[in-house]
């Protein structure tokens, strides 16, 4: 038989597993293996995988070791098999429409912040999945924990970003983004100069999520009226379960996130500043944060509001979530006319830059 690509088989399980919410270890574990093993010749990898001594390389452990012989061998790996075999439902034709109408992805983020990957690698990834441009929205200066870009580190991203894009296939495009911390007097956490510069500037709330209802109100609606802002990120902060339904893999066990309850805000007044404003209320698709409920999805339609369905991917392989943004909003009634990132990537960058 004809050998497979090892280290494509390994990069496509990690991809996979990445789609599946699995652990961190085991979608690292992957993405070691084929990064350790990239750098070898071919002859020497099949030497290695022939003799079993592929486990004596830093990063290559016995699942993965075991991935690459049957991958030399022709064979499809038994593990990329099983978790192909249990990727999940199929989307009713509703949501497939608008998962079809998609263009990209405007919540994006790559380990210049807290993201797991480099910016290329995620630009790939959206390449492959069909995507026209990626919004990369890595976090600003006061989310430290989140490693936020101070205005120098932002300005050597831009910088970074643009080298990065002169090598993409053509007809794809990295645009330049941030998600900003709306901070507690609703002002933008980075410097204006650098806000005007950016493509798409996403705002959202990290901090004080259990401020009082007017006075998170008051905060929402200051950071709606600031003309740089252009998606409103994740609206409530509530974290629920990790997994949605028919999500599955290897060693399942139904782990789950922390759960946080939903901030409270005048969901009216909020969503009629978006509508006023022409912002983007963001429909998250992670699958821990579900973000809007579906409830406040159907109050911002009624308010007239625009959608950006986006995944807030910090890996690869959770930019194929939009799939999941894609069923709620769908059953919420939301048009592939309504949201953003249908749009060609200069249609959404005149948008965007309409606000400022």
């Amino acid at each position: 038989m004809k050998a497979r690509d090892p280290i494509a088989d390994l990069r496509r399980i990690a991809f996979l597993l990445e789609r599946a919410n699995e652990a961190t270890y085991r979608v690292r574990a992957f993405r070691s293996a084929a990064k350790a093993l990239a750098a070898l010749p071919a002859a020497e990898l099949a030497e290695r995988a022939a003799a079993g001594t592929l486990t004596e390389l830093a990063g290559v452990g016995d699942v993965t070791a075991r991935c690459v012989a049957e991958s030399i061998a022709g064979e499809e790996p038994v593990y990329l098999r099983r978790l192909l075999a249990t990727e999940g439902s199929d989307l009713d034709a509703e949501a497939t429409a608008l998962r079809t109408a998609l263009r990209g992805d405007c919540h994006t983020h790559s380990d210049w912040s807290d993201g797991g990957s480099p910016i290329e690698e995620m630009a790939l990834a959206a390449v492959e999945l069909g995507h026209e441009y990626v919004v990369l929205t890595d976090h600003s200066p006061r989310l430290t924990v989140a490693r936020g870009l101070t205005a120098e580190r932002l300005r050597r991203q831009l910088d970074h970003v643009e080298k990065v894009n002169a090598a993409l296939p053509e007809g794809f495009r990295i645009l330049t983004g941030i998600e900003v911390d709306i901070l507690a007097d609703g002002s933008l956490d980075q410097d204006e100069e650098l806000l005007a510069r950016l493509d798409v500037v996403v705002g959202s709330v990290h901090s004080g999520l259990n401020d009082e209802r007017s006075k998170m109100t008051r905060r929402m609606l200051t950071a709606i009226a600031n003309p740089h802002l252009d998606i409103l990120g994740h609206c409530t902060g509530r974290m629920v379960s990790s997994r949605p339904a028919g999500v599955t893999g290897p060693g399942d066990r139904g782990h789950r996130a922390r759960s946080r309850k939903e901030s409270d805000f005048d969901a009216n007044a909020v969503f009629a500043a978006c509508a006023e404003h022409d912002v983007a209320v963001e429909i998250n698709s992670r699958p821990e944060r579900q973000d809007p409920p579906k409830r406040l999805i159907r109050r911002a339609l009624e308010a007239g509001c625009r959608f950006a369905i986006n995944t807030d991917a910090h890996a690869p392989g959770q930019l194929d979530w939009q799939r999941f943004g894609c069923e709620r909003a769908a059953r919420c009634g939301v048009t592939a006319d309504q949201v953003v990132n249908t749009w060609p990537a200069e249609q959404l960058v005149d948008w965007a830059r309409g606000h400022s």
